[in-house]
């Protein structure tokens, strides 16, 4: 006996009430570049700038030790990371202390440093810090620079990648997809004011072909169902193609928060900040890939070209749900 989330055969109406999905999805983008413009982001230390000191222990790093002695120096924004190498030896135990910019100076005092050292060896007396390095305003405005452009190159590679595939309506309503995925995480960020880095670049990224991928997986259902159902309207055919993948994509988003969600739960605070982010992606992902980008398809409509050669090119993995 199998489990079975959703039945094989659905009919939802997704379409019944489209333009309210789009207005809303307009309303939310609006207050996420909002509360962006007001509020801003909480960035860290990679877009902030800040001070790093590599320690070295014969004993195994306890993170949360050292967060207890240094988080009375009240120093905001600290970051500690155990390094893993396996060229290390037992009694090499290398930890990584991130502490952001103090009033907008380019890097953490001498005093500050010291402190913080004097603060370490407390816990423990056979530290050693082995290098102490400074992240200026200027590489950390750089990281914003290539951050934007990592993202905005992406979504440009999907519109050619969805453009060439299908039709540029096709491509038109799964970038507006993503850059709706991408406005709002960015505004919750905002909204929450959660630290914002570069392991939350490294989630947008990840969001965007999440996404992708769900959208692309409705969009040859669709092209197939077109091919398939000539007099049918476009509507029709959309909330048909809905339905028919809808269990695959209810299943492959719940596997995937089920994973993120435990390690949101276990993971530690160092990479809470990029999961919330995956579990917030996942969600409108799923969302967008329904109410965003087939909405958007069926607005723009789509030209149905039964004048090629072979009807079935490029369909015949269409049928495929994995």
């Amino acid at each position: 006996m199998r489990l079975r989330l959703v039945k094989d055969e659905t009919s939802f109406d997704f379409f019944s009430r489209w333009k309210l999905w789009l207005g809303i999805s307009a309303v939310m983008m609006v207050v996420a570049f909002g509360s962006f413009m007001v509020q801003g982001l909480n960035f860290g230390i990679d877009f902030r700038g800040g001070t790093t000191i590599r320690t070295e222990s014969p004993r195994p790093v306890d993170i949360g030790e050292y967060r207890g002695a240094i988080d009375p120096l009240e120093l905001g924004d600290i970051t500690i990371t155990e390094i893993f190498d396996p060229t290390f030896g037992p009694d090499e135990n290398v930890a990584m202390i991130r502490i952001q910019a103090q009033d907008d100076q380019e890097a953490v005092s001498a005093e500050l440093i010291t402190a913080v050292q004097e603060a370490l060896r407390t816990v423990r007396p056979d530290i050693e810090f082995v290098s102490v390095e400074s992240v200026g305003p200027k590489v950390s405005g750089e990281l914003i620079q290539t951050a934007v452009i990592a993202v905005a190159l992406a979504i440009a590679a999907v519109l050619v990648y969805i453009w060439l595939r299908f039709e540029w309506q096709f491509a038109l309503g799964a970038v507006l997809a993503l850059v709706h995925d991408v406005v709002l995480t960015i505004g919750v960020f905002s909204e929450i004011q959660i630290r914002f880095d570069l392991a939350i670049i490294a989630a947008l990224l990840t969001i965007v072909g999440y996404s992708l991928n769900d959208t692309v997986v409705v969009f040859d259902r669709v092209r197939e169902n077109l091919r398939k159902y000539k007099k049918r309207p476009l509507k029709e055919v959309l909330n048909l193609s809905i339905n028919e993948t809808l269990s695959r994509t209810i299943m492959t988003s719940l596997t995937t928060l089920l994973a993120l969600v435990s390690l949101y739960v276990l993971g530690g605070d160092v990479i809470r900040g990029f999961v919330f982010a995956m579990i917030w992606g996942v969600i409108v992902g799923t969302y967008s890939s329904i109410f965003v980008a087939s909405a958007i398809l069926l607005y723009l409509g789509v030209k149905r070209d039964w004048s090629k050669p072979d009807a079935n090119a490029g369909t015949q993995f269409s049928n495929v749900d994995a």
